[in-house]
């Protein structure tokens, strides 16, 4: 008998009929990138390839024993936290990765699919930004979602990008990657960029070529790569270049499967030289 080899990545995330977000989403890109995904479900979507009209949520107790029966059976390299649907399960999976302190953990709990973003109940901000970021590895977040989630701390209105993440980095969150930070030129020539920062400041600025779409699963398929490349090893600012190559190799050859948005060709990409650790 063969022993395992595959990093384990285990993803908290809803379950998206579709496969352009969630969980789905996660376990495919892991696969294309060397890695084998265990998951949790947080939430169940229906949803299609144009929109998510409801979601139904997953009782914490009964999520946090699947989690712990995983993790008792199996050692994981990484842990993604995605989408999630109440507080209570945000605290039982604080919980949980408070014990595996030296696993990476990539948190992008904010899914722009779902009608209003997971951004709408200041409570639910207030608990992720308490008790999970100060965890996190690589927190992925827009601009927006940065700007949203400040209004929870923030006194008086503007947007202070630099501000804002030293709030998160200085809470303990090692590096906050903030997505859709600049843009140049326009047309087939429009050039996109997203920033890594640390408690230091900037530390990497990456550009990519902007792609008309629409797409729905860009934010998703950025930290499922994240959550795979650090569970082969490679520090913060490799995993981000290397993350954002496939994402953009992946968009590139999107596809449209129904009447709705493109969805990331995750498998196209992992053929992609740049993606293989």
């Amino acid at each position: 008998m063969q022993n395992q080899t595959s990093p384990l990545v285990l993803t908290f995330g809803v379950s998206d009929p579709v496969g352009a977000t969630g969980i789905q989403a996660d376990l495919a890109a892991f696969g294309a990138l060397g890695c084998h995904g265990l998951s949790v479900t947080t939430g169940l979507l229906i949803a299609d390839s144009a929109r998510v009209e409801d979601s139904y949520e997953i009782d914490a107790d009964w999520m946090v024993d699947q989690a712990r029966l995983l993790l008792e059976d199996m050692a994981v390299s990484a842990f993604k936290v995605g989408a999630l649907t109440s507080i209570e399960q945000a605290s039982a999976i604080a919980e949980i990765i408070s014990d595996y302190p030296e696993v990476p953990l990539i948190l992008d709990p904010f899914l722009s699919s779902l009608p209003d973003s997971g951004l709408m109940d200041d409570d639910m901000l207030g608990a992720i930004r308490q008790i999970l970021v100060p965890q996190a590895t690589i927190f992925l977040l827009s601009q927006v979602e940065l700007a949203r989630m400040a209004e929870t701390w923030r006194e008086g209105g503007g947007e202070q990008l630099l501000e804002d993440v030293a709030e998160l980095t200085g809470s303990g969150c090692a590096q906050v990657l903030v997505t859709c930070t600049g843009s140049s030129g326009s047309g087939p020539d429009a050039v996109r960029s997203n920033t890594l920062y640390g408690e230091e400041g900037e530390l990497a600025r990456f550009h990519w070529r902007h792609l008309p779409g629409p797409f729905v699963g860009a934010g998703s398929t950025m930290s499922a790569a994240l959550a795979a490349l650090m569970a082969h090893g490679l520090e913060a600012r490799d995993a981000a270049e290397r993350a954002q190559e496939y994402v953009a190799s992946a968009l590139l050859h999107a596809q449209r499967f129904g009447m709705g948005k493109l969805i990331p060709n995750k498998l196209f990409a992992s053929t992609f030289h740049g993606t293989t650790p």
